[in-house]
């Protein structure tokens, strides 16, 4: 049951993270669950290595999708990198 948890709330935090996209990336519903996901996870990790916030709350979910955000700007970046190489 956490698989399908953690699932969901990935792909609602990636959701979230596409609609600040300023780029409006193309990006699946698999990359955005995993997004929201690696976003979730590092945001809370680094966090907790501050000091800032415990593993739940308010703070950490705003944080989440702010990792979201800046995953999905690199991976935009990159992508478009990419995409103007081979043009």
């Amino acid at each position: 049951m956490h698989w399908l948890w953690m699932i969901i709330i990935g792909f609602i935090i990636g959701v979230i993270a596409k609609f600040f996209d300023r780029d409006h990336a193309p990006v699946g519903w698999i990359l955005t669950i995993l997004i929201g996901i690696i976003g979730s996870v590092l945001a809370t990790w680094v966090g907790e290595q501050v000091g800032w916030w415990g593993p739940t709350g308010i703070v950490h979910f705003i944080a989440s999708v702010v990792g979201a955000i800046i995953l999905l700007a690199i991976y935009t970046a990159i992508k478009r990198k990419g995409g103007s190489a081979s043009s």
